[in-house]
């Protein structure tokens, strides 16, 4: 698996972990992500509204094809359903 370039902060509660311990729980961690950090998992959890044409974008094709854009067109917002 490639070995992925983030920051992530985690919070521990236990002042006694160790190296090997954080390393692992980093390890298990990035391996969660790299499986659910797909186009396809975003596409479910984000709609794009359209207020040029007073639509709601809820088509996974058509979410995946303007997140890819450079520049969202004006009055179009990608956001998430949470």
């Amino acid at each position: 698996m490639k070995t992925s370039d983030r920051d992530l902060l985690v919070l521990v509660k236990d002042e006694f972990a160790t190296e090997q311990f954080m390393e692992q729980e980093l390890e298990q961690l990035n391996s969660l992500l790299f499986h659910f950090e797909t186009i396809d998992k975003f596409c479910v959890s984000h709609e794009v509204f359209d207020m040029n044409k007073y639509k709601t974008i809820r088509k996974p094709v058509l979410i995946q094809r303007i997140a890819r854009q450079q520049v969202l067109r004006p009055f179009q917002f990608l956001y998430n359903k949470n």
